[in-house]
């Protein structure tokens, strides 16, 4: 493992603490402050092209032998995997404190016990049964464009402006690190491999719908959720990412 260095360029050190955040690639220990924060958030969406791109070929190499919900399954395993499950672990925690109709206070206690609720159950049995069922549809090219939209949810959850609901953990470090021109930048970026995407897979319209669906929906969860938390946490970062990329595969699996 290498060491931090100071005199790193804060972009190496954002994409690397990315890698470190978003999945279980080892990338050393970079700085860590707002700048590489910001980095981070912003690089996040390229980070979701690579999970999506591995995601894929598990499927496509599963599909040689099983039926496309199991390859699907084996996919959705492997980014579980590839991730330690925490953006499936906000999910459930954001389901749950919402779902509890408690002030913001006690939501964000609920949110931080190590226990699921049956809110939380629920949430993630009705996900993970809607991803397989569309990535089984929609093919696993499709993973690559939603797994970006997911990862591009938090970009823009993290602009300049959107509080954190605590004043400590990962949310309170990245909230209001991105400023919006680096996003849109972001999200051109993604627009630009859906559409690349979309012309390989004969499909121009559908993989960019996608991702400005998985956009819009990630966009009204963070609303409600800041409302009534107050900001973002880790959590509804996690959960965010999940809804985004939902959405997307429900796109692209609906969508000729």
């Amino acid at each position: 493992m290498t060491s931090p260095t100071a005199s790193e360029d804060p972009v190496v050190s954002g994409l690397r603490l990315a890698l470190g955040t978003l999945t279980v690639l080892p990338a050393g220990m970079p700085r860590v402050d707002r700048e590489t924060a910001g980095w981070a958030m912003a690089l996040a969406p390229l980070v979701g092209v690579l999970l999506g791109a591995v995601a894929a070929a598990v499927m496509a190499a599963a599909a040689l032998v099983v039926s496309p919900l199991l390859a699907a399954a084996l996919a959705l395993g492997s980014l579980a995997l590839l991730t330690r499950g925490l953006h499936l672990d906000g999910l459930a925690d954001l389901a749950d404190g919402l779902g509890s109709g408690r002030p913001a206070p006690q939501a964000l206690d609920i949110m931080k016990r190590s226990d699921i609720g049956p809110f939380g159950v629920v949430t993630l049995v009705f996900t993970l049964l809607i991803q397989a069922a569309a990535v089984a549809g929609a093919g696993p090219l499709a993973l690559v464009p939603a797994c970006a939209a997911g990862r591009l949810a938090i970009t823009w959850a993290c602009l300049r402006g959107v509080p954190s609901a605590r004043p400590e953990g990962l949310g309170a470090m990245v909230a209001g690190t991105v400023r919006q021109s680096t996003a849109i930048i972001a999200t051109a970026g993604v627009a630009l491999v859906a559409l690349v995407l979309g012309l390989l897979a004969g499909r121009p319209v559908t993989y960019p719908l996608a991702v400005a669906a998985g956009l819009g929906a990630a966009w009204a969860v963070r609303a409600h959720a800041t409302r009534r938390l107050g900001g973002i946490t880790g959590d509804v970062l996690g959960a965010l990412l999940e809804i985004a990329t939902t959405a997307a595969l429900l796109v692209c699996a609906a969508h000729p």
